[in-house]
């Protein structure tokens, strides 16, 4: 095993090899903004920068649906997650064998059966005006949340590596983004998530790669993450354990299938196919790369704990935070491979700019149609630069809000705290209408309302109230005498403290992982039966065709 030496921690830089191949990117995004928004440029319609014209083709759609998906989050905080709290995580992957089928067979061809474009609009003819209302502006809400803190991710990693100011970063990188979102439309933003997600994967394969041959060997990182207690698969019932196999799985149901069948800034795309089969076979695909390459992930904050179980960068003060050490590790085992920590940071800002990219496209558009052509004369140039400013204002928004989300501790427990407020009502909600026949408007807008009231009173009251004791790590080999005496007092005042007795059981206390499945549950434990015993609106639709195929 080749032994992580600490005292290489000056040789971590960036190189004029890496600035080159990280510059290189953004220009290849830019440039393809360019292309569609003057070179190639369409129509100018809304139907052709939301969809496309419905002329997008299968395999450039499902690499765009992964690179979107994926987000900074999935490169950078989920091998901490590993690193920190084990393998448990990656059944969040496993959970794809329930997700493709319910999308592909339950959800997607409602859409199509009935022309739908905008996701949002099913729920309006479905059940009534508000409960699209809500659902919208829950839509609108999550991504004034959640667009910074994606951005802001990548920056988090270029500063680590560079010393660069992380804002100044952050307000380079987005503007780009914004810029060709805002030009290219669909067309623009699907082709640079097909560039994005190439780039994901080859620096996700490299560096899982080159990591095992840096600890030795599979074997060996097998052995010493055993040896820490990586490995070890948590089948307790405990609600309120962060990490287990029942909370990552059945909550990785009820965000993945919300957030890509049930999503505006996914369905826009997964619609802009020009038939359902197209769709199902796009999907599938998306399937199967995404659980290849969150697995990698996965599995490399185990391969990152095997390289530090004995000098944890965190621990010895290289490092700030977990969240921070994918661009050391990267540093640490292809820092001597010219260009290669460049392909890493470029990867890491691909996955955010294809978040932020489709997110701005969806979001101009819901924002558009829904609260802005009712009230104006529409044409289609007039509705094209309305959206184009919806992206440029909301593109501002991010690099301003990058100062707060600075101040997060650990970013997937803030992610799942935020959307925990309202996928599990998405999900609820859309399955409540495609399944349940005699569900209606009245009932539906109860369930959804008392489902996310519920879970903002119990995200809210949880802040600050709940923290999670990562995995034992050490700081042995370290060269560092002060982290190792407080090692040696940290391990001592456990075995002298008794262990605290077990406090009764408060919802305040469970799982964020826990929070989308509860959102859900909500909805159907109180839409269910209202639909019997509340009468429907006058306006009441039932129309067969609004109904899954399934049924």
């Amino acid at each position: 095993m080749l032994a992580f030496n600490s005292s290489d921690i000056s040789e971590f830089t960036f190189n004029a090899v890496d600035y080159t191949v990280f510059i290189l990117m953004l220009s290849i995004s830019a440039a393809i903004g360019i292309y569609y928004g003057f070179v190639h440029k369409s129509e100018n319609t809304t139907a052709e920068y939301l969809h496309g014209g419905k002329r997008m083709r299968t395999l450039p759609i499902a690499i765009s649906l992964v690179a979107s998906q994926l987000s900074a989050v999935a490169i950078m905080a989920i091998p901490a997650e590993s690193y920190s709290f084990g393998i448990n995580w990656a059944f969040n992957v496993i959970a794809m064998i329930i997700i493709i089928p319910i999308i592909n067979y339950i959800v997607i061809p409602v859409f199509y059966n009935n022309n739908i474009s905008n996701c949002y609009e099913y729920l309006e003819m479905r059940f009534n005006r508000k409960t699209r209302d809500l659902m919208t502006l829950s839509f609108v809400g999550n991504l004034c949340f959640i667009l910074p803190l994606y951005m802001f991710i990548p920056s988090l990693a270029f500063a680590q590596v560079t010393g660069f100011n992380i804002h100044f970063i952050n307000g380079i990188v987005c503007s780009i983004c914004v810029f060709y979102t805002m030009v290219g439309g669909i067309k623009a933003v699907v082709w640079t998530d097909v560039v994005q997600g190439t780039v994901m994967l080859t620096s996700v394969i490299l560096v899982f790669v080159l990591g095992i041959i840096k600890v030795g060997g599979f074997g060996e990182v097998f052995r010493l993450a055993t040896n820490g207690q990586r490995l070890d698969i948590n089948f307790t019932f405990d609600a309120t354990t962060r990490s287990t196999f029942w909370n990552c799985f059945f909550s990785a149901v009820v965000v993945w299938t919300s957030y890509v069948g049930m999503n505006q800034s996914c369905v826009q795309r997964i619609v802009s196919l020009p038939s359902l089969k197209h769709a199902q076979r796009s999907l599938f695909l998306f399937g199967i790369g995404f659980a290849i390459i969150m697995f990698l992930n996965s599995l490399t904050g185990i391969v990152m704990y095997a390289r530090y179980h004995d000098c944890d960068p965190v621990a010895a003060g290289f490092v700030e935070k977990a969240d921070k050490l994918m661009p050391f590790f990267v540093q640490d085992i292809m820092g001597y491979l010219k260009g290669m920590p460049g392909v890493f940071i470029s990867c890491v800002f691909s996955a955010a700019l294809s978040t932020l990219s489709a997110s701005l496209n969806s979001l101009a558009g819901i924002v558009y149609f829904d609260y802005i052509k009712p009230r104006i004369k529409h044409t289609e140039s007039r509705a094209n630069f309305i959206m184009k400013s919806i992206v440029l204002f909301t593109g501002v928004y991010c690099i301003a809000a990058g100062v707060i989300v600075e101040k997060f501790s650990s970013i997937i427990q803030m992610l799942y705290s935020i959307t925990g407020v309202t996928f599990g009502a998405v999900f609820g909600v859309f399955l409540l209408g495609m399944l349940v026949p005699q569900s209606h408007g009245r009932a539906a807008f109860c369930a959804v309302a008392a489902s996310m009231l519920t879970m903002l009173v119990i995200v809210l009251g949880a802040q600050g109230r709940i923290s999670y004791e990562p995995l034992t790590t050490s700081t042995e080999s370290c060269i560092n005498g002060s982290n190792l005496m407080q090692d040696f007092e940290n391990f001592t005042s456990l075995l002298l403290m008794d262990s605290p007795p077990k406090e009764s059981f408060n919802i305040l206390n469970i799982s964020f992982n826990w929070y989308m499945v509860l959102g859900a549950s909500i909805v159907f434990i109180v839409g269910i039966p209202l639909s019997y015993i509340l009468s429907p609106g006058k306006d009441a639709k039932f129309d067969s065709k609004l109904l899954s195929p399934v049924l």
